[in-house]
C-alpha cells in the first residue's frame, strides 16, 4: 500500500481548511421552542426592564424601612395592616408611616414602601403587626431593570442558544429568535463488509455491523447541523464517485468514511479536489479535505477524533459559532507519553478537577470513546505529559 509523501501539521490543516470555508448567509426566525441548540445570527436587545417593576423578593410585608429604625425584639415597632396581595396584584393602597401592606414573593411592590420585612421577623395579631428587628431601605427588593436593562444587550451574535438563554429570550418579551440556517451534512459511509442492520448470517460470515452514521449523525446534529446519511456505498468506484458528487449538491458539508487511505478499495479521496491528505493527528492520519469534503477513517475512534479536530470547527465557521467548545483545566492522574511529531487526541474521564486517561487503545474500541467524556490535545513538539501536569480538557 502506497504511504502519504508528507503528513501536513495538524494546525496548518485546520487553517488551510477553515480558509477555504465561508459562512452562511441564510437566516431563519424560529419560535423559542425550537431555538435549543441553534446559533443566533444577530446580537439581541432587550425590549424592556426585567424585573418590569420594583418586586418583594420575600413573602413579608412592604412599608417604610425608617419606621422599623427602633424595632427590637425586647422592644418590638407596631405597624397597622392596611392591605394583602398575592403576586401579580397590584395594591390599591399606598404605604403611610405607621402602615404595612402584607404581599407575595413577585408581588409589585406598593407605592411608599421603600423595603419588605420578612414575615418571619414580625409577630401578628389581627391588623397589628409587632416588628422585630429593623430593615434597611431596599432590603428584600428585586428593583426593576435589576436582571436586564430596556435597550442592553443580552445575548451576542454566534451564541449557541442553551436554556438559560431561553429563559432570558422569555423573560424579556420574545417568542422567537433569529438564528443561523442549520448547515445541512451528507454522511456516507463506504465498505464491502459493512452492513446496516443485525443479520446473524452475515456477520458469521465476515461482515461488520456499520456504526459510523450514527455517531456522526449525532455529533452533526449536537453541532447545530443537520445530517442527511445517504447509506453504506459498496467499495465500487462508480458508486462511490456517483454518490459524492450527489451529495456535494445538495448539502453543505461532506463526510465520507472509508477510503481514505491508499488501499486497493481505497477510492473516495479520487473524487476530490483535496487540500491535504495525510495529517499529523493520531489517530486518524489519513484525514483528507478539499472542495467541502472531508475524506475519513473507517473506524470509529479515529472519525470521532477526525470529526472533533477538523468538522466541528468547519460546522462552527458556517454558522459564526462562538464559545461551542467547554474547556477545563484539569490535573492528569497518569502519565502520557506521545511521539514526536504526532498530534494526538487522547481519551480522558474529567471528574472533580482531575483527568484520567482511558487505557484502551485502537481505532476500533467504540467503548473507550463511551468510558470518556473529554480529551486532551498533545503539540507535535510534545513528548507527552506527566502525572500531576495541569492539562486542558476538552470535554464533550
Amino acid at each position: 500500500m502506497r504511504e502519504f509523501k508528507r503528513l501536513t501539521p495538524y494546525r496548518e490543516a485546520l487553517e488551510m481548511m477553515l480558509k477555504d470555508l465561508g459562512e452562511l448567509n441564510e437566516i431563519e426566525e424560529v419560535p423559542l421552542s425550537e431555538a435549543f441548540g441553534r446559533v443566533l445570527a444577530e446580537d439581541v436587545v432587550s425590549p424592556m426592564d426585567s424585573p418590569p417593576f420594583d418586586r418583594s423578593a420575600v413573602d413579608g410585608y412592604a412599608l417604610r424601612a425608617e419606621d422599623t429604625f427602633p424595632a427590637r425584639e425586647y422592644s418590638p415597632v407596631e405597624l397597622r395592616v392596611v392591605d394583602e396581595i398575592t403576586a401579580g396584584e397590584e395594591s390599591r393602597a399606598r404605604v403611610e408611616p405607621g402602615t404595612a401592606i402584607k404581599l407575595m414573593t413577585g408581588s409589585k411592590m406598593p407605592e411608599g414602601a421603600n423595603a419588605v420585612l420578612m414575615q418571619e421577623m414580625a409577630e401578628r395579631d389581627g391588623d397589628i403587626i409587632r416588628v422585630l428587628r429593623p430593615v434597611a431601605p431596599g432590603q428584600n427588593v428585586a428593583f426593576a431593570g435589576e436582571d436586564v436593562r430596556k435597550g442592553e444587550i443580552i445575548l451576542r451574535k454566534g451564541q449557541v442558544l442553551r436554556p438559560q438563554d431561553l429563559a432570558l429570550l422569555k423573560s424579556v418579551g420574545f417568542r422567537t429568535v433569529k438564528v443561523k440556517r442549520k448547515p445541512r451534512v451528507g454522511i456516507i459511509v463506504t465498505g464491502d463488509e459493512l452492513i446496516e442492520e443485525f443479520n446473524e448470517e452475515a456477520l458469521k460470515a465476515g461482515k461488520l455491523l456499520e456504526s459510523n452514521s450514527a455517531m456522526l449523525k449525532g455529533l452533526v446534529r449536537q453541532y447545530f447541523s443537520e445530517p442527511i446519511f445517504y447509506g453504506v456505498v459498496p467499495d465500487k468506484e462508480e458508486a462511490i464517485k456517483s454518490v459524492i458528487e450527489k451529495a456535494k449538491k445538495e448539502n453543505d458539508l461532506v463526510l465520507v468514511t472509508g477510503g481514505s487511505a491508499f488501499g486497493d478499495k481505497d477510492f473516495a479521496h479520487r473524487f476530490v479536489k483535496l487540500l491535504f491528505h495525510g495529517t499529523t493527528i493520531k489517530p486518524g492520519r489519513p484525514i483528507g479535505y478539499g472542495e467541502g469534503v472531508f475524506i475519513m477513517s473507517g473506524y470509529p475512534v479515529a472519525v470521532f477524533a477526525q470529526f472533533h479536530l477538523f468538522v466541528k470547527h468547519a460546522l462552527a465557521k458556517f454558522v459564526g459559532a462562538k464559545n461551542y467548545e467547554v474547556r477545563i483545566r484539569a490535573k492528569l492522574t497518569d502519565r502520557i507519553p506521545s511521539q514526536l511529531g504526532r498530534y494526538e487526541f487522547v481519551k480522558v474521564w474529567y471528574e472533580n478537577g482531575e483527568a484520567r486517561p482511558i487505557k484502551k487503545k485502537g481505532s476500533g474500541m467504540i467503548s473507550a470513546l463511551v468510558e470518556s467524556n473529554g480529551y486532551i490535545e498533545i503539540p507535535e513538539d510534545s513528548e507527552g505529559y506527566l502525572e500531576g501536569d495541569i492539562v486542558i480538557v476538552v470535554i464533550y
